[in-house]
């Protein structure tokens, strides 16, 4: 697998914790340069002093459009150029799809779903100009399969997953890459009570609730810490995949309920196929 080691500049969402925190750092500490964007500046400030000029740290939420043109702007014209354009932020709610209001939901996806499109369709036209770029989206092992209380989140992530596989054949021939990491259970800042968003709790599911976060509470979770080294990989390869797992329990997780599904699709296949009909 030939690598590029060579300096890099990243332009990355959500860097004031969890793994957008963790690779800020770590990309700074490899040499690179990184464009570094929180909702609150004084979140994010700390970089400045410990990188100096190899850092420009702007406040940013990916909600507001018209922000994150400017945004976008202000960082290419800073460093020239803009190679790795990481969007990473996003939060979950909690709640199970009765409980969620349409609000709470609305929410959900403006960050999670509108906000990285607008990253996209900021750095497009520069990654186009300069012919070069590599879009890396920070989804979840729930971008393929879902669990209860946090339906919104995961839908979020299926969402997400669909857009990039689709950008990705779009912007191919113009030199950019795509790829979709998708991380399993990480002790990160993300499940925390700062970084979670809850839906207000309606009583017929307390009991359903309080079992699910203590099954939760339970799951094996990867050091985030660990993860640099494989986020370079992607980065430095010529040939990044379009989807990287980012743990060791996703791949038989998903293939069990990619199978499943097939079993199913293939059980009700007869019944599917003569509901076609013929083209008059």
């Amino acid at each position: 697998m030939t690598q590029n080691t060579q300096s890099k500049i990243w332009f990355i969402t959500g860097s004031s914790r969890g793994f957008g925190k963790i690779w800020t750092e770590a990309a700074l500490q490899r040499g690179d340069k990184v464009i570094a964007t929180a909702r609150r500046l004084s979140s994010i400030a700390y970089l400045n002093e410990k990188y100096g000029d190899n850092v420009l740290t702007l406040e940013l939420d990916v909600t507001d459009t018209e922000k994150v043109k400017t945004v976008v702007q202000q960082a290419y014209d800073h460093f020239g150029q803009l190679d790795i354009v990481l969007n990473n932020a996003g939060y979950s709610l909690v709640g199970t799809i009765e409980e969620a209001s349409m609000d709470d939901i609305r929410k959900q996806y403006e960050t999670n779903i509108l906000g990285p499109v607008a990253v996209i369709q900021a750095v497009l036209p520069l990654l186009r100009q300069q012919g070069h770029g590599h879009i890396l989206g920070t989804s979840s092992s729930l971008g393929h399969v879902t669990l209860p209380v946090i339906g919104y989140y995961c839908s979020s992530k299926w969402a997400f997953e669909a857009i990039h596989e689709s950008l990705a054949l779009e912007v191919k021939a113009f030199g950019i890459r795509v790829t979709i990491i998708e991380p399993g259970a990480y002790a990160t800042e993300f499940g925390s009570q700062e970084s979670l968003q809850f839906a207000e709790t309606l009583d017929p599911y307390q009991d359903f609730k309080a079992q699910f976060f203590t099954d939760l509470g339970k799951m094996e979770k990867g050091d985030p810490n660990a993860t640099p080294a494989a986020i370079f990989s992607i980065v430095d390869t010529e040939n990044p995949p379009l989807r990287f797992n980012l743990g060791n329990g996703n791949l038989s997780w998903v293939s069990s309920v990619y199978a499943e599904r097939i079993t199913t699709w293939k059980e009700w296949d007869t019944v599917s196929a003569q509901a076609q009909g013929v083209s008059k």
